[in-house]
Order: C-alpha cells, then structure tokens, then sequence
C-alpha cells in the first residue's frame, strides 16, 4: 500500500486502501499497522488533522481492529 509522509511527531507515513477500507499507519521507529473496516471519512480525517497523532490516539486507536505488519 502506499503511504503519504505526515508531518508528526508520532507518525511517520499513512495509507489508505479504499476497496476494503484499510488504514495503514507507520509509525517513527519502522513499526507498521493496518486498521481494519475504517471508513473514508476517517481516514480524510486524520490527514486532515492538525494533530496526525492526537487523531489517531482519539479516534483510531482503540476503535477499529488491527495487526501489526511490521
């Protein structure tokens, strides 16, 4: 998948896979994860975000099932 590089702290780079609706962030430190069933709007959410992280730890985290790929 690819990725866009984000401008954060956190984050390192986040993808979006729109036919099944597959987030995939990494992470600084190399570590990869896929977010599972996220919708479009969250996803335009986190990069649009001015906080990446805050985002990602409000309304990602926690909420959606995942694995770590990397």
């Amino acid at each position: 998948m690819n990725r866009t590089p984000v401008s954060s702290s956190n984050l390192k780079s986040v993808g979006y896979d729109s036919s099944s609706n597959t987030l995939e962030v990494e992470f600084h430190g190399d570590r990869v994860y896929q977010y599972y069933n996220v919708p479009k709007e969250i996803y335009q959410g986190l990069m649009a975000a001015s906080s990446h992280g805050k985002y990602h730890h409000r309304r990602i985290k926690g909420n959606y099932r995942y694995s770590r790929i990397r």
